[in-house]
């Protein structure tokens, strides 16, 4: 019961024909769903931003999808519009189970975005979940999802230095790989103590 499974951001907006698509989002469903019969506590996280979200690089006149603008808490990515809360886009991919434990939802204060599973883009303000799994005594996590250079990186780097152990399934992930985005996440995974599997 301390090992739990954390499945990231597995939404349509972030799967092929999606607002934001990682190239094959969608490959990794099936094996994910097999993996959740290893776990006995499964915990997904979805993306639930509001419309105009400051992260949306329509809410930035003259401002193009993936430049990145200085923002109160640091630099950010600007994304075209995606995971609006209620839409289809947000929604889970129709092939995930979606029997976990908990649901997760990040990213809908319209001021800050949020990549991580356990805090903000401040870094600072946190979503519970850490809380969560302190309180069912959970100190290992296994981590996959979309995408493994943005919100999978920033989870597993942030589980670790909080003391979890944590291990990212690459195989189960999919990541942008934005102008070597990709290589950067992986080695600073590897540099916060996190492990790294097919």
């Amino acid at each position: 019961m301390t090992h739990a499974l954390i499945v990231i951001d597995m939404q349509n907006d972030f799967c092929p024909g999606g607002a934001l698509a990682v190239t094959g989002g969608d490959d990794i469903v099936d094996g994910i769903n097999a993996l959740m019969a290893d776990f006995q506590t499964v915990i997904l996280t979805q993306d639930w931003h509001p419309a105009g979200h400051s992260s949306f690089a329509s809410s930035h006149p003259g401002a193009a999808p993936m430049q990145v603008v200085d923002m109160p808490y640091g630099p950010q990515v600007l994304w075209p519009d995606h995971c609006i809360q209620g839409t289809p886009g947000a929604a889970f991919h129709q092939g995930l189970r979606t029997d976990g434990d908990l649901i997760i939802r990040k990213g809908y204060n319209p001021a800050i975005d949020s990549y991580s599973a356990f805090f903000e883009n401040d870094h600072t303000t946190p979503t519970g979940l850490e809380g969560y799994l302190r309180t069912r005594g959970i100190t290992t996590l296994t981590m996959v999802g979309l995408a493994l250079d943005f919100c999978v990186n920033y989870s597993a780097v942030d589980a670790a230095k909080l003391g979890f152990d944590v291990t990212v399934r690459t195989l189960l992930s999919r990541g942008i790989d934005m102008g070597g985005s990709l290589d950067a996440a992986l080695d600073g995974m590897k540099a916060a103590g996190v492990t790294l599997t097919a």
